[in-house]
């Protein structure tokens, strides 16, 4: 988690992703959806109709954290931060920088990967919206000291080969009294510790071939195409000790939106048969797959 990465692992991390993007397809970076009627669309990357899609995908993942229509309005501070520099660290196909943009953020978005700022500039033009599009490496930001009001990341920092450089890295661009939030994968989770600890590691001997990084990265995003290059979850209490110590009022906390889905697919049904609302919400709440951090940067 804290060795550099060399530039040969970089280049990995970065093909791997160019070649398969997030575009919350049927299969990991493809552009096929099903449909509420059954029927299956094959889109073209760029497209207007491939953003609507990977986006209605991507929101229904995360339907608890909407709030009066407005994505992600129960976790980000929009107007806190309108006409405000906000930077995305790792934007993908730049859903949530779109939003960003769309709540009035004058908005700056980077990447690893060359397919995720194409997309990301594409989407800007499609909808009509401002913003800079930059491709750069988390660990190595191109931006002066205190440049930015709000940093953020979603999903993207576990994936990087030194998670502590990439925080560091947004702690200095961030402005005295700016505030940083990341959501980076949970070790302690349904996903992490049953599906791929115990099912895959355990049950399916691959830990007497795969080390904890390699079998973490083998059945965490990609796992269909043999996972990617490096994913490693992170536990709260490493957040605080050695990742996050710089930041005050840090709070951290569990989105379990990916429980319910992920106990029906396991055991269909149950929650439907033997569970209540508050039990799924608990087990959410304590076992879910993201862990969701906040923290600013004290003021001079």
């Amino acid at each position: 988690m804290t060795k550099a990465a060399d530039e040969p692992q970089k280049d990995a991390i970065r093909s791997w992703w160019a070649n398969a993007p997030m575009t919350y397809g049927e299969d990991h970076g493809q552009a096929m959806y099903t449909l509420a009627d059954g029927s299956v669309e094959n889109v073209e990357l760029g497209s207007q109709r491939f953003f609507e899609l990977a986006d209605a995908v991507f929101y229904r993942w995360n339907e608890p954290l909407h709030r009066d229509d407005v994505p992600f309005a129960n976790l980000f501070e929009y107007e806190r931060f309108r006409g405000k520099r906000v930077l995305e660290v790792g934007c993908g196909m730049g859903c949530m920088s779109m939003n960003w943009a769309r709540q009035g953020a004058r908005m700056t978005s980077i990447d690893l990967n060359p397919v995720s700022i194409a997309q990301t500039r594409r989407r800007f033009k499609v909808f009509g919206l401002e913003g800079d599009i930059l491709e750069a490496d988390a660990e190595k930001l191109p931006f002066d000291d205190a440049t930015f009001d709000h940093v953020y990341s979603w999903g993207v920092v576990h994936h990087t080969s030194n998670i502590r450089v990439a925080i560091s890295e947004m702690y200095r661009v961030l402005k005295p009294g700016g505030r940083a939030s990341l959501m980076l994968y949970n070790r302690n989770s349904i996903l992490s510790k049953i599906l791929v600890g115990w099912a895959e590691g355990f049950i399916n001997l691959e830990n007497l071939s795969l080390d904890p990084l390699e079998l973490s990265s083998r059945y965490g995003d990609g796992a269909r195409q043999e996972g990617n290059p490096h994913t490693w979850p992170v536990t709260k209490r490493e957040i605080r000790r050695d990742l996050m110590p710089q930041f005050t009022n840090l709070e951290i906390k569990t989105l379990g939106t990916d429980v319910p889905e992920a106990l029906n697919t396991w055991l269909p049904g149950l929650t439907r048969r033997a569970m209540t609302t508050a039990m799924v919400k608990s087990l959410a709440r304590r076992w879910g797959w993201s862990l969701w951090m906040t923290g600013d940067k004290p003021s001079w």
